[in-house]
């Protein structure tokens, strides 16, 4: 399926061409895991710190850094998407709007040193997590949600051989 996966890098220097590949992948992977039947658009950041600090803090009033943020389109059910999901398709570009993500490379970077892992797998693992938040995923509790994403999350990167260190 050809989905439209717009990658860009607030830092210029920081673009790199085999990690954009990398996470068009993942956001494939995982949309064909959850089994979305149309073409989608998402729309990604790949920035520092300091930058997610910023839009952590202008959406959420967390003034703080993260290592990854997503904005869902659409407030849909974990693992369920709508009968009516059709309805949803932007009609000048026939694809779905799934909602945006932002990534801190400087986060993916300290996290991959901390838990041993490999900065694609780090990266990837973020961009999964983002797009199961998109599909209407999340973790807000300690409990049954956070489990249920984390299997989805764990199944997609085994999938595509990113697995932990």
């Amino acid at each position: 399926m050809k989905h439209r996966i717009l990658v860009r890098y607030a830092n210029k220097r920081e673009k790199n061409p085999a990690l954009t590949i990398h996470i068009y992948r993942c956001i494939s992977a995982a949309l064909d895991a959850e089994k979305v039947p149309i073409p989608c658009e998402i729309n990604v950041l790949v920035t520092d710190d300091q930058g997610i600090q910023a839009i952590n803090k202008a959406t959420r009033g967390v003034d703080s850094a993260t290592d990854v943020l997503s904005f869902p389109m659409f407030n849909f059910e974990p693992g369920k998407l709508p009968d009516d999901l059709e309805d949803l398709v932007d009609p000048q570009t026939g694809l779905l709007p799934l909602g945006d993500m932002a990534i801190s490379l400087e986060r993916a970077k300290d996290q991959a040193k901390r838990f041993g892992n490999t900065l694609k797998r780090e990266v990837g693992y973020l961009t999964i997590h983002s797009v199961l938040h998109l599909l209407g995923y999340d973790h807000l509790d300690e409990g049954e949600m956070k489990r249920q994403m984390r299997i989805r999350e764990e199944l997609i990167a085994a999938e595509i051989g990113i697995t932990r260190a």
